[in-house]
């Protein structure tokens, strides 16, 4: 239970970090998207600094919940983070939400549900070896990079989704690299800082990190938080059950977690498709100058 609660933590301030960094991005020309100009630039916007101790506080929320519970419970956890971002969009812009969304954030909220209960996460048997290391870095490299390549030949929402993606998928694996840190932890911070998961984890968080800004500043923020909230927890399944070795319910409880997850994709294409949060996302954070 406590893995849970401190998930939810997490999920709220990865909300705020989104809601913050989204602001700051898209006031950033499209022209320095992909260079280290974009940072440059945003680390000079108080709001994006704001951002940045929201995702800390929720890393660290993070860390403390795969120390005592399992990647494939956890992750999805976190994709509350997209109902939390609707209600906060609600608050920053100050505009009272439709129906709809209201509607996509229960059709969400009991999907996930639906499919804890029904999958009942267990912790795995024992953390992966160095040759499973190497062949799932290979794979989530190669995906991601496919992502970004083929984001690259498209512009507006399509390119957001590709990237959402890709970040999605780069923030799994680093709360995968996370999870068996905080298994080295136990054995001293001597033996941690000896290990090379910890680094391998700061060098995947950061490389997720800057993906992620580029995310928010190719489109809008009901495009690309979709495909970033589902992608990361699909992921993270894969290799907890994978790498870890940890278990989920098979046999009829498949419909169950079926239904769950078509539920939270339900929930996010109707988020996707609200034309009001779209117009007021469009409206108040574009740069200025560029109204109308």
């Amino acid at each position: 239970m406590i893995s849970v609660v401190l998930a939810l933590c997490a999920a709220i301030s990865n909300a705020v970090a989104s809601n913050l960094q989204r602001m700051a991005a898209r006031t950033v020309p499209e022209s320095k998207a992909f260079r280290p100009a974009l940072i440059l630039d945003l680390i000079r916007s108080p709001i994006w600094l704001g951002g940045i101790v929201a995702l800390m506080a929720g890393f660290g929320f993070q860390a403390a919940a795969l120390s005592t519970g399992p990647l494939a419970l956890v992750q999805p956890v976190l994709a509350t983070e997209l109902p939390f971002t609707m209600v906060f969009l609600s608050l920053i812009f100050r505009m009272r939400l439709e129906g709809r969304i209201w509607l996509a954030v229960v059709t969400m909220t009991v999907g996930l549900a639906v499919f804890l209960l029904s999958a009942a996460p267990s912790a795995g048997h024992e953390p992966p070896g160095t040759k499973v290391w190497i062949l799932a870095a290979i794979v989530t490299v190669g995906v991601m990079l496919g992502l970004c390549l083929l984001a690259r030949l498209i512009e507006g929402d399509g390119r957001a989704v590709l990237l959402g993606v890709a970040t999605g998928i780069g923030f799994a694996f680093t709360a995968a690299l996370m999870k068996q840190s905080t298994t080295i932890l136990e054995e001293g911070l001597v033996v941690l800082a000896a290990s090379w998961q910890p680094y391998a984890m700061v060098v995947a968080g950061l490389c997720s990190l800057f993906l992620l800004q580029n995310t928010l500043q190719s489109g809008t923020l009901v495009a690309a938080q979709p495909a970033l909230t589902i992608s990361d927890p699909v992921a993270s399944i894969l290799y907890g059950t994978m790498m870890f070795g940890e278990d989920v319910r098979t046999g009829p409880w498949i419909i169950l977690e079926a239904i769950g997850i078509g539920a939270i994709f339900f929930g996010s294409f109707l988020l996707a498709k609200s034309p009001q949060v779209r117009a007021q996302l469009l409206a108040d954070t574009r740069p200025k100058g560029q109204r109308g």
